[in-house]
């Protein structure tokens, strides 16, 4: 048994069971902000924000930027009531027909951080199999060219070697790398909460020279059209 189990403390809201958790900074700071200021409910979990939106539908929080840090924030969500869950981040292509911009709703995971084997998962984990499909058709529904595939995540993203992140690819089908849905994944699946992904292609690794890709077009454009629709409550269809 675990020392420390996550719960919600006293004077502590419950929040909704449908959520959107997002990685970045400046992106969490834009939806929280947005809407605070239409009516939200604020709160605060450890060095993330939370809201929970004016309708009490949906909540919002972040950032989460690692492993760790958005496992604890999954953790304390999933004990104040969330019970499906949307991560929204950007990732790095690893497969060559991918380009900057393009949405990736991830099928599997291989673990290459540290938190994951904590809850049972060493070398690959999964996400919620309904969830992502109903996700991936959201997105496609509404205009988006979402491409399904395998994400590595990892801890050390200043360590990253080509001829390692094309051998993930040869021999394990990855075509993109983040820091953060593996573990997850592998939380989400301990806890036995629905968890999904959207993730924007940010950079490209798959050049002899690393391509970033944050201020194009294309990039702007589709990751705030993902943003804009993870916010909506329809993205949480019915089974």
């Amino acid at each position: 048994m675990a020392v420390i189990e996550p719960r919600r403390g006293r004077g502590e809201k419950e929040i909704p069971s449908r959520g959107v958790l997002l990685v970045n900074p400046a992106e969490a700071k834009f939806i929280l902000d947005r809407e605070i200021g239409a009516g939200a409910r604020r709160q605060k979990i450890f060095n993330s924000g939370l809201c929970v939106d004016e309708s009490r539908r949906l909540f919002f929080a972040g950032p989460a930027v690692g492993a760790p840090a958005a496992v604890m924030a999954l953790e304390k969500l999933i004990a104040l009531g969330a019970k499906e869950v949307i991560l929204c981040g950007w990732c790095g292509a690893v497969d060559a027909s991918l380009a900057v911009g393009d949405v990736i709703v991830p099928e599997r995971a291989i673990v290459g951080e540290g938190t994951s084997q904590y809850y049972g998962c060493t070398n690959e984990s999964l996400p919620s199999l309904d969830f992502s499909l109903r996700l991936a058709s959201f997105l496609q529904n509404a205009g988006l060219s979402v491409q399904r595939g395998c994400v590595w995540s990892t801890d050390g993203v200043y360590r990253e070697e080509r001829d390692s992140l094309l051998a993930l690819h040869r021999e394990s089908g990855v075509a993109a790398v983040d820091m953060e849905f593996s573990a997850l994944c592998s939380a989400a699946a301990f806890r036995g909460v629905e968890f999904s992904a959207a993730l924007t292609v940010s950079d490209l690794t798959t050049n002899e020279k690393w391509q970033p890709g944050q201020g194009t077009t294309a990039f702007r454009e589709n990751s705030r059209q993902v943003l804009q629709l993870l916010c909506s409550s329809n993205v949480f269809q019915e089974k």
